[in-house]
């Protein structure tokens, strides 16, 4: 028997009975016919079978498949009782696809992809003793988290602990370019590099002279920064070819760069082939100087990067826009053109409506709610990483006159439904901290200097959530609701204390801070004002049964914290991120991040074998009222659960809007006496929402159409963790 001779198998017959109502009946218990037929028909006979454990870990070893180093700063018999523990659990997967996709994305095979030479305890024991590093304790720890599936590392950590033959560790990189050649160019191979080696990379293409400015020494004009995004998207696709994963990179561009217009315009469908790109995904970075001057149906002035940085001695990203815009107006040294600003608008919407793009940085927002000292000029493939930079300096030998420092993140995420339920959520919280920083600490990537220096200083990490969803509707929330949002607050400030506690005490313990600590609003405890001056704690007796027995943080333990944080510092300049959630939300059996599940039965088409069938969570009678569909959801009690989290999340989160090209009558009191279709306006009305409410940055729009397809559903696979 092998994986690749499986006939006759009923798995996959049985799960889509699932979706052939049965009186009227959704037949949900074929789900779990075609859990336990997967693994009578494809798991237990193609798993290699061992004598012993010893036997097991001595083979993988011999053969390459896991490091020796890392299982060898263990006593054998501490591994041994590491599993016996795992297996004394007993683990089950809930639904086939959660199975499916474990066993189909996760499992290490034999070379020939025969046989599964892991099953989930394996993989679970491989993260827990390869995170720890040794360290006993705290692999229990990580153990118990992982088994009870309160914890899911991001994708490219779950996947390759412990293997001999990996990728890295990282899912994601933001690099910035600065305005001359040898930067571009240095740029372009960080690309490649990144991209060989996994994870999506952001690029921020801001700081480029725009098409027509002047290039001096040649006596000519530059081409802009659309040549360039072409540049990018070959190297992308170039550094792909041996892999699995398609072309992931995203660029970003001011709103109030010259090239804006041409820049939204390569993903329209009648764009030219000559300006088209296909894979490189879009964001723009938005300063509230353009919702004002949109809301006013001013005028606005697009500025050359060129002179403002001749002007202002720094690159046209690190320049307050929204303060310095009246006087770069009124400067003759700085040339500029008009627009109208709601014509510009509008563009964005277009856009939004045919393709999803482009993502929407609030860059001031961001900045103001940045308790770090610096500047975040942009964010990565999925819109939750947002971190301070600083340019770099190349010279015509390609090397580093001033290093500079981007980005790479590691990224996790809590269980909402399973984290509930633990005996301990701090201790929970605590084990989840020192794993992501595992990966921080011990990732160096050094074809990429400025990644590498920049991730030194600041020892970043992003813990977030999924499973929001499931949980509202196991406990009987509607989304969007008062409590459900009063829910979100409450568990979301529980992480940040949780985190700040954890990353407090690594500081103390390590005698080591992140750089620039001394100048940040932790520091001086600023940052802290928020917590010491209010309860945060649950009002609602809804909300407060749901914590019940959850200890609470008053304003005198936030107290406590702040003095502590203001001696000893914090180890991380970066904690939290909420990333969207893919295949590992599936393995958890969760909804994805914080969204509203967009199908109760979701129809996943799944390569080679076609559609598999996956029941929301917990789907029963007694929570199908609980269960609607984001398509048929007012998009701004999406925007309100995730300002309640926002509230308390230091960096971002990946927040996708869902629309129906025809809108369903009464979800919008904008749209009455209006056509139900979908319009510019509606996403205008919206994005301005979001802004309003103080979200930092918006994902995909998601718009399902007309005749059943959906426009904007692309997938980062590093990022979706």
């Amino acid at each position: 028997m092998s994986l690749k001779d499986l006939h006759d198998v009923t798995y996959y017959k049985l799960n889509n009975e699932i979706n052939i109502p049965v009186d009227g009946r959704i037949q949900l218990e074929k789900d779990q016919e075609a859990l336990k037929a997967f693994f009578k028909e494809n798991v237990n006979p193609n798993t290699v079978k061992f004598d012993s454990l010893k036997d097991r870990f001595n083979y993988l070893i011999k053969h390459n498949y896991i490091e020796e180093g890392f299982v060898n700063k263990y006593p054998f018999s501490f591994i041994e009782k590491l599993y016996k523990y795992l297996d004394s659990q007993n683990f089950h997967f809930k639904s086939f696809m959660a199975a499916y996709k474990f066993y189909a994305q996760y499992a290490m095979k034999t070379d020939d992809n025969s046989m599964y030479l892991e099953g989930y305890i394996d993989r679970t024991a491989m993260n827990a003793l390869f995170l720890a590093n040794g360290d006993q304790k705290l692999a229990m720890n990580l153990a118990d988290e992982l088994i009870h599936q309160r914890f899911q590392p991001a994708t490219p950590t779950f996947l390759n602990a412990g293997k001999k033959r990996r990728g890295e560790l990282i899912s994601c990189f933001l690099l910035q370019t600065t305005d001359n050649m040898n930067t571009i160019g240095r740029t372009i191979n960080s690309a490649l590099q990144l991209s060989k080696i996994g994870g999506g990379v952001g690029i921020n293409l801001s700081n480029l002279r725009a098409a027509g400015d002047p290039i001096k020494h040649i006596q000519g004009a530059a081409s802009g920064v659309l040549p360039v995004m072409k540049l990018l998207e070959d190297s992308f696709t170039y550094s792909n070819q041996l892999g699995q994963r398609n072309g992931a990179g995203v660029v970003y561009l001011s709103v109030f760069h010259p090239d804006i217009i041409q820049f939204l315009g390569v993903k329209k469908e009648n764009a030219d082939e000559k300006i088209r790109v296909n894979t490189l995904s879009l964001g723009v970075v938005v300063p509230d100087k353009f919702y004002e001057l949109a809301k006013n149906d001013d005028d606005m002035y697009l500025f050359s990067p060129y002179d403002v940085e001749r002007e202002y001695g720094v690159p046209f990203s690190y320049v307050d826009i929204s303060k310095e815009y009246d006087n770069m107006v009124k400067n003759k040294n700085i040339s500029k053109k008009k627009i109208r600003a709601r014509e510009l608008e509008t563009e964005i919407g277009k856009l939004q409506q045919e393709s999803g793009y482009p993502y929407i940085i609030n860059i001031d927002t961001v900045n103001r709610d940045n308790p770090v000292d610096g500047k975040i000029v942009m964010s990565n493939l999925c819109t939750e990483i947002l971190q301070v930079q600083t340019p770099s300096i190349v010279d015509d030998e390609q090397n580093y006159e001033q290093l500079g420092t981007d980005v790479s993140c590691n990224l996790g995420s809590t269980n909402v439904v399973n984290l509930m339920a633990s005996p301990d959520f701090g201790k929970s919280v605590e084990a989840m901290v020192k794993a992501l920083t595992f990966v921080t600490d011990h990732s160096s990537i050094n074809v990429v200097p400025s990644v590498k220096h920049g991730n030194e200083l600041s020892h970043s990490i992003g813990l977030g959530a999924m499973g929001l969803h499931s949980y509202f509707a196991k406990n009987h929330m509607y989304y969007g609701s008062p409590e459900s949002i009063e829910f979100t607050s409450t568990y979301f400030m529980l992480l940040n204390y949780w985190t700040l506690k954890a990353s407090n005490q690594m500081a103390k313990d390590r005698g080591k801070v992140f750089h620039n600590f001394e100048k940040s609003k932790y520091a001086d405890g600023s940052y802290f004002d928020q917590y010491t001056t209010k309860s945060w704690a649950p009002k609602s007796d809804k909300v407060k049964s749901l914590f019940d027995g959850v200890f609470i943080p008053t304003e005198k333990d936030w107290n406590a914290l702040k003095q502590s944080v203001m001696e000893y510092g914090l180890y991380h300049q970066n904690r939290m991120a909420v990333a969207p959630n893919g295949s590992t939300a599936y393995i958890g059996d969760a909804t994805a991040s914080l969204h509203p599940i967009v199908q109760k039965i979701e129809a996943r088409q799944e390569s080679k074998i076609g559609t598999i069938y996956y029941p929301a969570p917990y789907l029963s009678n007694d929570t199908i009222p609980y269960y609607e569909s984001a398509y048929d959801t007012d998009m701004r009690k999406v925007i309100d659960v995730y300002a309640a989290a926002q509230k308390h999340v230091d960096q971002g989160m990946s927040l996708t809007l869902f629309m129906r090209s025809t809108i369903p009558k009464g979800l919008y009191e904008w749209k009455d006496g209006r056509s139900d279709k979908m319009s510019t306006r509606d996403l205008t009305i919206l994005r301005n929402y979001a802004y309003k409410k103080g979200i930092k940055s918006l994902y995909y729009v998601r718009t399902f159409t007309d005749d059943n397809t959906e426009v904007g559903a692309n997938e980062c696979e590093s990022c979706v963790i």
